[in-house]
Order: C-alpha cells, then sequence, then structure tokens
C-alpha cells in the first residue's frame, strides 16, 4: 500500500465521522491560542512566577503592555470563533426543525467580533479585581498550610493556587456569556493539576485546596468564604440526566466550612452550614446544619 492509499483512507475517515476542526469561521476555537492566552494571563496576574524572564521597574510597563496586547489580539480571534460557531449552531438547530437551509446571512452581519473584542477588554480590566481575589487565595492557603514557608513558596508551587486562578479567569468569560472557552481553560488546567472546577461554579474568597488531586467541584456549586477542601473531594450531581442540564445539581457550601480527603457531597438542595466541618471519607446527601462536626455516613 502506497502513501497516497494511506492518506486517502485518513481523509475519508473525516469525511465519515467528523472531528475536524477546520480554519473557516464555523468551526471551534484553537486549543493551542486559548493555551496560550491563558498562560499570559497567569503572567500578568503574577509577573515573573509563570517565565523566565527579565523584570525590572523600567521594562514593567513595557512587558505588561506586550501581554495585554497579545491578549486582546488573540483572544478576541478565539471567542469570535466561539460566537460564530453558536450562532451556525443554533441556525442549523432551527434550519432542522423548520426543514429549511441554515440563513448564513446573521452570522455574516453578526456583531461577534465586536463582542469578541469587547470581552477580551474587559476580561483585561477585571485582572486587578482577579488579582485581589487570589491574592486571598494565596493567604488563605499560606496560613492553613504548615508547610508552606511563605507566600511566594504558595504562589509559585502549589497546584491548587494554578487551578483556583484558571477558574476565576474562566468563572469570568462564563458569566459574560463566552461559549466552549472557560471549559476549554478548565480542562487544561484539570489535566495538568487534576483538579477540575467547573467554570460556572460560584466560589467565595479565601479559597483554598489543600494537595488538591482528585477534587471535582460541579457546574452549579455555591462555595462561601473562607472555606478549605482536601485533596479527593466532590461537590457532585445525585443524578446527570441530560434533561437536568439547567437545575442546580450540586452542593452549597457556606462560609468557613472545612471538608476533609475524599468526602463526597452530593446534590443540588444538599446544603453544608456555616462553619461546619465534615470528615474525611463521607459520603453527604442530605443538608447538615451549621456549626456541625460531621464524622459519619449520611444517606
Amino acid at each position: 500500500m502506497n502513501i497516497d492509499m494511506l492518506i486517502d483512507g485518513l481523509l475519508d475517515s473525516y469525511d465519515r465521522y467528523g472531528g475536524i476542526n477546520r480554519s473557516g469561521s464555523e468551526n471551534f476555537p484553537n486549543r493551542q491560542n486559548v493555551i496560550s492566552v491563558l498562560q499570559d494571563l497567569q503572567c500578568l496576574i503574577f509577573p515573573g512566577f509563570r517565565v523566565d524572564e527579565e523584570i525590572s521597574s523600567s521594562n514593567l510597563r513595557y512587558i505588561t503592555g506586550a501581554r495585554v496586547n497579545n491578549v486582546i489580539a488573540l483572544l478576541t480571534k478565539e471567542i469570535q470563533k466561539a460566537l460564530v460557531y453558536e450562532v451556525c449552531r443554533n441556525n442549523q438547530n432551527l434550519s432542522e426543525k423548520n426543514s429549511e437551509k441554515p440563513d448564513t446571512t446573521d452570522i455574516e452581519n453578526s456583531h461577534c467580533f465586536k463582542l469578541a473584542e469587547q470581552t477580551s477588554i474587559a476580561l483585561i480590566e477585571e485582572l486587578p479585581e482577579i488579582k485581589r481575589k487570589i491574592t486571598l487565595d494565596v493567604e488563605a492557603g499560606f496560613r492553613g498550610d504548615p508547610a508552606a514557608k511563605s507566600i511566594e513558596e504558595v504562589i509559585i508551587s502549589y497546584p491548587a493556587i494554578e487551578a483556583i486562578l484558571v477558574y476565576r479567569i474562566a468563572h469570568f468569560l462564563h458569566k459574560n456569556g463566552v461559549p466552549v472557552i472557560p471549559r476549554m481553560m478548565s480542562e487544561y488546567i484539570h489535566g495538568k493539576t487534576g483538579i477540575d472546577i467547573n467554570p460556572g461554579a460560584e466560589i467565595g474568597e479565601s479559597f483554598f485546596i489543600d494537595h488538591g488531586t482528585g477534587v471535582v467541584i460541579g457546574e452549579s456549586t455555591i462555595i462561601g468564604n473562607n472555606v478549605k477542601l482536601y485533596q479527593g473531594v466532590t461537590l457532585g450531581a445525585l443524578s446527570v440526566k441530560k434533561e437536568l442540564m439547567n437545575k442546580k445539581r450540586h452542593p452549597t457550601i457556606e462560609d468557613d466550612v472545612t471538608i476533609y480527603a475524599n468526602a463526597t457531597i452530593l446534590g443540588g438542595q444538599t446544603i453544608i452550614g456555616r462553619g461546619s466541618v465534615i470528615g474525611g471519607n463521607t459520603w453527604v446527601t442530605k443538608s447538615i446544619p451549621a456549626g456541625t462536626m460531621y464524622t459519619s455516613k449520611c444517606d
């Protein structure tokens, strides 16, 4: 079998099964570009901590400006793709219901580029607030971990901080209606750290995950302030039926709660009351009153 026949076989598989992301306007954002943007955003939050670069008072403005311009340009391009793809998909669904050919006029005349650029600029405007929140998260990690020797050590070496920072960036984009890209960001960092935080979750200030590996925080989870999780904690749903996708499926964790390793807390109506401590290896599907020390199975 010659090379041409091998290539023909691959091309035939693309036609049969799809799964090819072309460069046209009706396709998904590029994963490599999204990761590049995410890395630049992390560097804007913690200059000098993520990559090797010479930073001084004389060049910090230049370095910051270059990154800001790069993020706006590249993120605008990828958000535009995501928005156009969403329009295409909605038009396709409508045409299937009406047995009509999809109308691409809306795509051609849409304001997707303008919306994408506005959202990218809005994210840059939000970075000082994200910086404030992640600083509180870092401080919570430093206070809560006797092994931490400095704030800088927490920033540079703790995977939980990277996961929480990416969550805060992805959550802003999610709240501003950006399709696809927030999940691309959260799943990238999930693969890197083993910490899975859906960008739709609502997480308060001074949040920390100790060790972190295996933590799962579902899409409709609500977490208050000063909450600490340990490795293996699952804040999940009692049911994964598709028709429940727009319902609150995940628990609410109130302020000042600690949840120890491998605890599983499930259900949209489950509330862990303020100041409670949930012991390791517990299974919780009903609400726990405020101030409770819970260490046994609850079903």
